[in-house]
């Protein structure tokens, strides 16, 4: 699978090595490519997940801020949920296609 934004690949991972939550892909830290990716101080709470930090992505000078999410300390009992420890994993959403 691959994450796509202004028509650059920033993440790109076999469909064994992601996770899937709540109809999103999560990839592992090791397949984004980091140097299009800067921390955002926009933070969301999942009930169930804990509380979600974000990335702004610039490609080609053009930014989506807010573009992808992580949970650096999923909640208590969420990994058990998910059958994963999904630490640290990246989502996409704001215009990132995520496709074969």
């Amino acid at each position: 699978m691959k994450a796509v934004w202004n028509n650059e690949v920033i993440a790109e991972a076999p469909v064994a090595e992601l996770i899937r939550i709540e109809g999103n892909w999560y990839f592992p830290p090791k397949s984004v490519e980091w140097q299009y990716f800067s921390n955002s101080d926009h933070h969301t709470t999942c009930v169930w997940k804990g509380e979600a930090s974000y990335y702004d992505i610039t490609v080609d000078g053009r930014v989506n801020d807010f573009g992808a999410w992580y949970y650096p300390e999923p909640k208590a009992g969420s990994v058990e949920r998910v059958k994963h420890d999904f630490a640290n994993y990246v989502a996409f959403w704001n215009g990132v296609d995520v496709v074969e």
